[in-house]
Parts: structure tokens; sequence; C-alpha cells
């Protein structure tokens, strides 16, 4: 997915925006970014950060940036900040989000002769190149960066630095938050509000859908005002978002405490013990102990000091070796016990089908699941939450595949939780997983647990509506 953050201030800015673009760790795992400006020089320092956490990466980079204006970006894909010179001027750009429509874009811009690109180590094109190739169109920076989002299928959040500002927009259905901090001397803008109260700022204004502001170390100017539409990412509170972070005003810790205590109103199995998947999972599975009554314990614990949360190699086998080595299991909580686990979401299966088969090689008894969202039938199209390559990856459209011989075949009748169809779905993907039991939240309960109107959120991954 990815996150970014900047900094405006009268003074130095460099060590808020190297702990503020820190923050934003969990959102990705290949590359992290930060640039400044100093005296009209842009200065900038990539790397990626695929085996090892950010701050290790860019500690010694600190000591060589300078300036009262910097921008960072933690991302899934590209390359940032870039550096781009155009009629405009010379700016600096971040971006988060998906361009579903790259192709025909560079293609069109292409035929104009207008512009050129370079690679991503993957020999493609950089998405955040073509946003900044689309801004140069406009006549000014504002009107730039709403022509670019106005032309892109997906969705895209940025920040733009100059000399002078930085210009911070949401993107148009506003999927992703943006969020500007205050303190004596400056603000920042950032995805994530855990960044602001260790860095001594306050939330001071959260960018509406489609909103565009310039920010200097005075004040903050409305370029762009909001737009009346807005559909939230709903699995930001599942699962990306960091537990002290607020959306919309509400906060991800307490949603999923809500998540687990209705998940424990409607459930009715008998259980010693209930656990959740380190980490994701802990705070749906606290709301679900608490309800019941049923004891919370970690039969699981996660090896946090080479482990940490933010670091998952793109590698899938990679990946599958660290998940198992993150997680070591406490022999003497599992043996002989019936094990209620809350986990954020069943993406494709594969890591917990491995760690089902772990709880009862180590003697457990039985092993229930309870997701905190139901089953992912359809891939992301707006923001890359999933890094499955494909939706027929899902564990879903595979369980759809064995019922139906065609995982493309009537995914819909799927997706209503009250429906015949959908019980024979949850069943078969218990059975892939080895589990005793598999009850999913259901969309109404996790939408009641956000707090916002359903209309306010996506839940494209779910419903095929977005």
């Amino acid at each position: 997915m990815g996150g970014l953050f900047g900094v405006v201030s009268k003074e130095s800015c460099v060590q808020d925006l190297f702990f503020g673009t820190d923050y934003h760790s969990h959102l990705g795992t290949k590359r992290g970014g930060m640039a400044t400006i100093c005296r009209g020089t842009f200065q900038r320092f990539i790397h990626s950060i695929e085996n090892a956490q950010f701050r290790s990466k860019f500690e010694n980079d600190v000591e060589k940036l300078e300036g009262v204006m910097g921008i960072g970006c933690i991302s899934d894909t590209e390359d940032q900040p870039l550096i781009i010179t155009s009629h405009m001027g010379t700016f600096s750009i971040v971006t988060v989000g998906r361009i579903n429509n790259l192709e025909a874009l560079v293609r069109e811009m292409f035929k104009q002769n207008r512009t050129h690109f370079s690679d991503m180590s993957e020999g493609q094109i950089n998405p955040s190149e073509v946003v900044s190739a689309l801004v140069s169109q406009g006549q000014n920076y504002a009107e730039g960066i709403r022509m670019a989002q106005e032309r892109i299928d997906g969705s895209c959040t940025l920040l733009l630095m100059t000399e002078n500002e930085i210009f911070g927009a949401r993107d148009l259905k506003g999927r992703t938050p943006l969020i500007v901090g205050k303190k004596p001397g400056g603000f920042c803008l950032t995805m994530e509000t855990c960044a602001l109260p260790n860095l001594m700022y306050e939330a001071y204004h959260e960018l509406g859908p489609g909103e565009i502001v310039r920010v200097t170390a005075e004040g903050i100017e409305q370029q762009m005002p909001p737009l009346d539409e807005m559909q939230i990412c709903a699995f930001l509170w599942v699962y990306y978002g960091y537990p002290a972070s607020s959306y919309e005003g509400i906060n991800v810790e307490i949603m999923r405490n809500r998540s687990g205590e209705i998940l424990a109103d409607r459930d009715s199995v008998s259980v010693d013990l209930v656990c959740g998947i380190p980490d994701s999972g802990v705070a749906h599975a606290l709301g679900y102990s608490n309800r019941s009554g049923i004891p919370y314990g970690r039969p699981f614990v996660k090896y946090t000091p080479t482990w940490p949360r933010s670091f998952m190699p793109q590698n899938q086998s990679v990946r599958d070796m660290v998940a198992r080595m993150k997680l070591i299991p406490v022999t003497a909580m599992i043996h002989d016990q019936r094990l209620l686990f809350c986990e954020d979401s069943i993406v494709r299966g594969t890591q917990l089908r491995e760690t089902v088969r772990r709880l009862f090689d180590n003697g457990a008894r039985e092993v229930h699941m309870r997701p905190a969202c139901p089953p992912l039938v359809y891939g992301c199209r707006f923001l890359n939450f999933s890094r499955s390559r494909s939706e027929m990856d899902l564990a879903a459209r595979q369980a759809i595949k064995t019922l139906e011989g065609d995982m493309d075949k009537n995914p819909d009748r799927y997706t209503d939780s009250g429906s015949p169809a959908y019980q024979v779905l949850v069943d078969e993907i218990r059975k892939k997983l080895g589990l005793t039991s598999l009850m999913y939240q259901r969309l109404e309960d996790m939408i009641t647990a956000i707090g916002l109107p359903a209309e306010k959120l996506c839940t494209y991954c779910w419903n095929g509506k977005g």
C-alpha cells in the first residue's frame, strides 16, 4: 500500500521527517525515501527496506540532510520521492495509490511527444513519474494535481514539495487518509496520526476527499475544496492501520475491540482460550475475550527483536519462511486446549494453514478461527492492500473454483452471508485450512464496528462494490 509524511517548519525539519516517515513503516515493505530542500537545492536519499528496517537504512543519511521542508515515503513498489523539473519549476513528489490505466495514460502522453519515462527495477514505468507528468500539464500545481487525479483510474494521494511550500492532496474518493498536524513553528502532513503525539504535533485538519491544501510554516491554505463522495478503505481499520491511529475520528484499536465484541455476540462455541494471531488479530481477540468472558492467552508469541511487524519480504517462499520463524508456539498453552483465534482476515490462507497444522502438532484439541472481516472475494482495485498477484489466489476464490469448477463463475452469489452458497463456501475454506470451525465477521457487523455509514466506506474486496 505505502505511506507518506511531510514537514514544513521554521527550523530544521530533518528529525521530524525521519521519525514521521518511520512511523509509516508498517504500510510498505520495499522502498523508503526522504527528500528535503535547503537553500534552493533538493536533497534526496532512497533505500531498499526489504531486508532491514527503515531506521537502520537512513540513520546516517539524517546527518547529511538539511532544510526546513521535507517529504518522505514508505513504498511497496517504486523509488520515491522523485525530483522533477517542469514549466512550473522543480518539485519533489511522493504518491500512494494505484493506477489501473497506467499503460493507457503512458500511450496517450507518448502520442503527444511531450515526455519520457525511466524504468523501475522490475522494468515497469514508475507510477509516480506518470503522476508527475500529468501534474506538469497543469497551469499551476493545484490545477495539475486535480487534473492528474481526475485522469487516474484507481486512487492517488500525494505530497508535492516546491521551493516554497508543500501541497497535500487526498485522493478523489478519500480512500486513504491525509491529516495535517500542527505544533508551534510548523506543520506536518501524515497518513497515520500515530506519527503525531511523540513528535509533539496535534491533529489540526483532516483533508476531505479530493481536497488539496498548500502548507507553509505560516499556515495552510485550501487550494481545492473537498468533494461530497467518500469511500475510505475499510481495511485500514481491520488490518492496515496502526492501533494508535484514527481516521475520520475513529480510532483503529477501538474499532478492533468493537469488532471482537460483535464476533463474540454472534458466537456460541465453547472454548478454553481466546487468542489473537499476532499482531493485527490481538485487538479483535481482546474485544472477543472481554465480551465473552473467556480468558485471553498467547499460545503463539512473536519474536520481535529481529522480526518486526514491518519486515515482510516480497518473495513468497521467503515470506512464508519468515512468517513461520516469527511465531513461536507456547506448547504449555496449546496442549489439550480448545483454542479460538481472531485474525484480521484470511487472504490466501497459505500461512494460516501452516499455523493451524502447527497448533495441532503441538497438541491442540480444537482450533477455531474468527476473521474480523468477510471472505475476500475480489482483489483490491484501489490500494494494492493484498500481496496476491491475482484475485484468483484468494482463499475464497480457490474455494469457489473447487465448488464450481471455475474461479470466475458466479462469485457474487457467495458474498451474501445469509445465503446457502455462502455457508458452503465458508465450510469449504474451513476444510482446506484444517479448522475445527470457521466463522467470518459479517459485512454489516464490520461496518457497525467502524461506525461510518456504509456508503462512505469502500468494501470492494468483499462485495465488489467500491
